[in-house]
């Protein structure tokens, strides 16, 4: 698509809908689950559900605010107030997918050797669950690229859980800086690579190869691969 098209495209999905019910003087509930109360916690569960699904069913542009407040049975204003909007939405749905998915890994870890080796695995496990729902993936990777200034909060725990993962993995505690770098580039990577995918511009086979040639950075940076160059 144009660049020019994303644009229109994200500026069309960061404004309310037509007729919306704006947000009133209440502070906006987007932020940290653990924040909320348990009833707030389940609307918002609520909410983040009705998103999954209609993404999965059209997409990006399934996902309607509208459509999302009916399925979830919370008003429109409501709504507005948990997520200011669609990308909103669409990013904390992907924090949620992630989540679900550290769970999911932890109670069956990687089995590979080397900390390289398992971190590939992982992201590779990772990417065939969103392969299972390409129209979810399109949609929140979608939102990822849209998201401007007023969603970072949003998108840095999408990256925070994405280290958590990767960091997990590779059964790393106490990471050096040169590590965390490694990681940020791997993760990177990774969503590079999705993105190429559900544009159809890579094969699975191209998307391994690229997730585990950036994983083997995990090689030079270990401590005493370091300490042999310095």
């Amino acid at each position: 698509m144009p660049a020019e098209a994303h644009r229109t495209q994200a500026a069309k999905a960061a404004k309310p809908e037509a007729g919306a019910a704006r947000p009133g003087p209440a502070p906006a509930l987007a932020g940290p689950a653990s924040a909320l109360t348990e009833r707030q916690e389940a609307r918002r569960r609520r909410i983040l559900r009705a998103c999954t699904q209609l993404a999965v069913r059209g997409g990006f542009d399934a996902v309607q605010m509208r459509e999302v407040a009916e399925s979830s049975q919370v008003a429109l204003g409501t709504l507005y107030r948990y997520f200011p909007s669609k990308i909103h939405l669409l990013v904390a749905t992907m924090q949620d997918q992630l989540e679900d998915l550290h769970a999911t890994l932890r109670k069956k870890p990687p089995a590979g050797e080397t900390p390289a080796e398992r971190a590939a695995e992982t992201l590779m496990r990772a990417f065939r669950a969103l392969q299972r729902e390409p129209h979810l993936a399109d949609a929140m990777v979608r939102a990822l690229t849209f998201a401007d200034r007023s969603v970072s909060p949003e998108v840095d725990q999408v990256s925070r859980q994405t280290t958590r993962i990767i960091l997990d993995a590779m059964e790393l505690t106490d990471p050096t800086p040169e590590q965390l770098a490694a990681v940020r580039v791997i993760g990177h990577t990774w969503h590079s690579a999705l993105i190429t995918w559900l544009s159809g511009r890579a094969s699975i086979a191209q998307v391994r190869v690229d997730i585990e040639t950036a994983c083997r950075l995990m090689d030079l940076t270990a401590p005493e691969a370091v300490d042999a160059t310095t």
